[in-house]
């Protein structure tokens, strides 16, 4: 594929950017970090520490520390 036809294919995306400044690099950062710890997480029996986990490493550290009560 050109330069060309990839510009073309990605011209809505391109252009959305240009005219709002917005992005979706955030949400895609939070998503590889969530995979990773999935990963790094395989073998856990239970689903809530899994989730707690992935929480955890997308949380900025500022934010109040989560407990179990929070998470449902």
């Amino acid at each position: 594929m050109t330069l060309a036809e990839t510009v073309d294919e990605w011209w809505d995306g391109i252009d959305a950017y240009a005219i709002t400044g917005i992005s979706n690099a955030a949400s895609e950062g939070n998503n590889r970090v969530i995979k990773l710890e999935a990963r790094k997480a395989y073998g856990f029996r239970n689903r809530a520490n899994q989730r707690l986990r992935s929480l955890c490493a997308t949380i900025r550290r500022s934010r109040v520390i989560l407990t179990t009560h929070q998470l449902r």
